[in-house]
């Protein structure tokens, strides 16, 4: 029988990949056939993604597949959350496509609060504040440009916007749409009466679709430059969305954190809590399969890590990092890994050093201090977060698993385990492609629900307790 492959087109901040899946006596293989460099680029004072070098590099891509002869039954694409593009009439996009870490939406939720208390939103949408979500940067576009708005046609997500360049189809995919703080949590559509009081149009938004849709075949355009054709199936486009999937977990006793540049650590759910202790606590409520939450806080994770790596005179290894950081367990200074200050800053040494001298701490100064400063600083926020869903969810939960780039940093998991006294288990890495590919083999019927597909994971990734 011939080989069924599904194509993952994972795209990150920093870099993309293409990964073809298939199972193989039983298991779920996956190979890496082609990756791409992606990074912000400052355009008319902002920090902007240059999205047509992402549309190509996601061709030259899917023209691998060609190369290798082996041609995908289906292909999905996840991004991060929040960006998006506005395209006018001619499908044109209007604009910069402006970044999430630009500082253009600073004051937008003063604004938004004018017309909407931030109780009430949460109340309705459950998602937890943060100044880049799309809510604000809509509002930034409103004051800032206005005419743009109001020359928008069609409101598109970075991963929706890719495969209408692919497929010639708009939609919006709902589990990557709940990131922006625009679709209500109980009815789990776009919230037109909150767009309408803000002074936002309506009609731009396209129809929320759920992971496992199909959005549709290539263009003949695209089956002329990729020499084949092929389904365009909607994963969950949020990359958490893909690596929530991929936990492989049979049970409900657990505490997820998909981590890499983001950490995102927290639980599923079925029912939402959009409660007044739940906003205060910062969690959100993002949308994710079959309408199960994702419950869950955003935390600042291995973007502090990265960037102090980049200012290094020293080209470190990691196991150099690991090394370097037990060396600094002596020092204790702290900082609030989710300070804006950590966000984008010109030097993520200058900041910290900031930061602890703000707080009346020591500076960290040497290689060793940085990196300690951080990870401790890390599994401290990790900490609370599991106390603060076992309080607020009046259960205790007795492992995490930790999926995703940063589960291979045994150091970070190490500190984990020590500070949590759970069970931590690490992996599979490549967490979010293999969600994305499980959507898609679910959408095939190769999996007959979630729970086979989870189980199948476990079976054919490694999967470490960390000692």
């Amino acid at each position: 029988m011939a080989i069924k492959y599904y194509l993952a087109v994972d795209i990150g901040a920093s870099s993309g990949r293409h990964i073809l899946g298939w199972m193989e006596n039983g298991k779920l293989r996956m190979e890496e056939i082609y990756r791409f460099v992606n990074k912000l680029v400052e355009k008319n004072g902002h920090l902007c993604w240059d999205l047509e070098h992402l549309y190509n590099e996601v061709l030259e891509g899917i023209k691998k597949c060609k190369t290798l002869n082996r041609i995908p039954i289906s292909m999905g694409i996840d991004t991060w959350g929040v960006d998006f593009v506005l395209l006018d009439e001619q499908d044109h996009i209007l604009g910069d496509t402006v970044a999430y870490r630009d500082s253009r939406t600073k004051g937008m939720d003063q604004e938004v609060y004018k017309v909407i208390s931030e109780k009430e939103l949460y109340s309705r949408n459950g998602i937890q504040k943060q100044l880049f979500n799309s809510i604000y940067q809509l509002m930034a576009i409103k004051k800032e440009q206005p005419e743009n708005l109001s020359k928008a046609k069609t409101f598109l997500m970075i991963p929706d916007y890719l495969n209408f360049r692919l497929t010639g189809v708009k939609v919006n995919e709902y589990t990557n749409a709940t990131t922006g703080q625009l679709v209500n949590a109980e009815t789990r559509t776009w919230d037109f009466s909150l767009l309408a009081k803000l002074g936002l149009p309506i009609d731009i938004f396209c129809e929320l679709k759920m992971p496992k849709s199909t959005v549709g075949n290539f263009s003949q355009d695209i089956q002329q430059q990729v020499g084949f054709d092929t389904e365009v199936v909607l994963p969950a486009t949020h990359d958490t969305g893909s690596a929530v999937l991929a936990v492989p977990a049979d049970d409900e006793d657990y505490i997820y954190l998909s981590s890499g540049t983001w950490s995102l650590m927290g639980i599923e759910r079925l029912i939402p809590d959009c409660s007044e202790e739940s906003r205060l606590l910062n969690f959100t409520n993002e949308g994710g399969y079959h309408y199960r939450y994702r419950y869950l806080k955003n935390i600042m994770g291995m973007w502090m890590m990265q960037s102090l790596r980049r200012e290094f005179k020293h080209d470190y290894s990691f196991e150099e990092l690991y090394t370097l950081a037990g060396i600094g367990k002596y020092f204790q200074s702290v900082v609030d890994v989710n300070n804006e200050i950590f966000l984008a800053p010109k030097s993520m040494i200058g900041a910290l050093q900031q930061y602890c001298e703000d707080t009346n701490q020591e500076k960290p100064e040497t290689e060793c201090e940085l990196l300690y400063c951080v990870y401790n600083s890390l599994a401290r926020c990790y900490e609370r977060t599991v106390q603060e869903i076992e309080n607020i969810t009046n259960k205790t939960y007795n492992r995490i698993h930790v999926v995703g780039g940063g589960c291979q940093d045994r150091f970070l998991n190490h500190l984990l385990a020590e500070r949590t006294g759970k069970e931590v288990y690490a992996g599979p890495i490549e967490g979010t492609a293999i969600g994305n590919i499980m959507a898609q083999m679910l959408k095939d019927g190769a999996y007959k629900d979630l729970p086979e597909a989870r189980k199948n994971i476990a079976l054919s990734f490694d999967v470490k307790l960390v000692d």
